[in-house]
């Protein structure tokens, strides 16, 4: 079992233009060496007055190239870098520079690299909303998505550097990141509808008040990142969590388990091919929630009627009909070991599933990794410490193997 970024071992380059978001680029580079891949730092002249060589070398381990008649090199420079690189990207791209790409410029470094490449290029505008809203800059993106050979991450809307705020502002470098891994990642998934739960429900007690417990979402949110990279068209049903929305997934956002209900009861009408169930829903709700604050009394004892909410996966299991969707449920247990596949095992028989991943609450909530358990019929599979975004690709793993005739 891999337990690598997708860039482990690949060479890319990381052109940087003039921009105040440039700064941010020096993040990417981190993150970039980070995933294991090797980073070939390349800066426009105006970059280079926004962040240093210097920077970039300690970074990434690699000289800067800032000129292509750079004289410490033999050769075509830009030829070289682009043999090597499996993907450019350009991080931040000014205006400018998305002018000079569409039209096939080649007068400083980064431009003629971008026109030599032989992979895909992924670049992050940054700038003014004011430029990036002109009939110019627009007719310039529009004309790199007809070539077909730049691909944008961003802008996204927010502040920028003026104070002001508007479609503009740089994608953030972990955005940028997760963009990046999937041009490298296994497309087996394509045209596979899934429909993935994530994070709590919260129950309501009073209008300020709810039941609630500490799942934050986040295995949730890297099964529909993941299967996304890998193809699929994703839903995504989140209980109340802030967590970004992943790039190219769809968001329903609901608050208690009756409005999960009902959202995957439109999901699934609407015809899927595999349901991963994360959401920590909440098994009570209050009978009768006060429509007013519970105010507390000295003395007074508070005393609450709860009525259990529906086993939303046991349901959609005992209606199913033959093996379509692939269900996948999760238990969360408070036990380890044996106990904890024995409990595996009773989930995925009453709840008429396809695997259960089980794991432990000591080690599963909040952070980002996680020991998990894959329980199916036919095998209990034992993940060892990994992280999330490990334990999703085996359940994606184990759902592609459902799907394949």
């Amino acid at each position: 079992m891999s337990t690598t970024s997708p860039l482990a071992g690949r060479t890319l380059a990381l052109a940087v233009t003039g921009s105040i978001a440039a700064y941010k680029s020096v993040v990417l580079a981190r993150l970039l060496v980070q995933a294991g891949a090797r980073v070939l730092p390349v800066l426009t002249r105006s970059a280079s007055r926004f962040v240093g060589a210097v920077t970039f070398a300690g970074i990434t381990g690699q000289p800067v190239r800032e000129d292509m008649w750079d004289p410490s090199f033999a050769g075509e420079l830009h030829v070289e870098l682009a043999k090597q690189a499996e993907a450019i990207l350009v991080v931040p791209a000014t205006a400018d520079v998305l002018a000079r790409f569409a039209s096939g410029r080649a007068d400083d470094l980064v431009t003629a690299l971008v026109l030599c490449a032989k992979g895909p290029v992924l670049a992050a505008p940054a700038m003014h909303p004011r430029m990036w809203s002109h009939p110019a800059t627009q007719a310039n993106v529009d004309e790199l998505v007809r070539q077909g050979r730049v691909t944008l991450v961003g802008p996204t809307h927010g502040e920028v550097a003026s104070g002001e705020e508007g479609h503009g502002r740089m994608a953030e470098p972990a955005d940028i990141l997760r963009v990046a891994e999937a041009l490298f990642t296994k497309r087996d998934l394509v045209g596979a509808r899934i429909v993935v739960t994530a994070g709590p429900t919260q129950e309501a007690l009073d209008p300020v008040r709810y039941l609630g417990n500490r799942s934050s979402g986040t295995m949730g949110f890297q099964i529909a990142e993941r299967a996304t990279a890998r193809g699929a068209r994703v839903t995504l049903i989140a209980g109340p969590v802030s967590k970004p929305t992943p790039v190219g997934v769809t968001r329903l956002d609901v608050t208690d388990a009756r409005g999960m209900q009902q959202a995957l009861a439109t999901a699934l009408a609407e015809g899927i091919d595999a349901l991963v169930m994360a959401a920590a829903v909440a098994d009570f709700r209050p009978e009768t929630p006060s429509t007013s604050k519970l105010k507390r009394k000295p003395g007074a004892v508070l005393t609450l009627e709860l009525v259990a909410n529906a086993d939303l996966l046991a349901e959609i299991g005992a209606a199913r009909a033959g093996t379509s969707p692939v269900l996948v449920g999760f238990a969360l247990e408070t036990e380890e070991g044996k106990a904890l596949v024995a409990l595996a095992r009773k989930k995925l028989e009453a709840k008429k599933v396809d695997l259960i991943v089980a794991n432990s609450a000591s080690v599963a909530l909040g952070g980002d990794d996680s020991h998990a358990v894959l329980v199916s019929s036919s095998r209990v599979r034992d993940l060892g410490p990994s992280s999330k975004g490990v334990i999703a690709d085996e359940i994606l793993d184990f759902i592609k193997g459902r799907l394949t005739p």
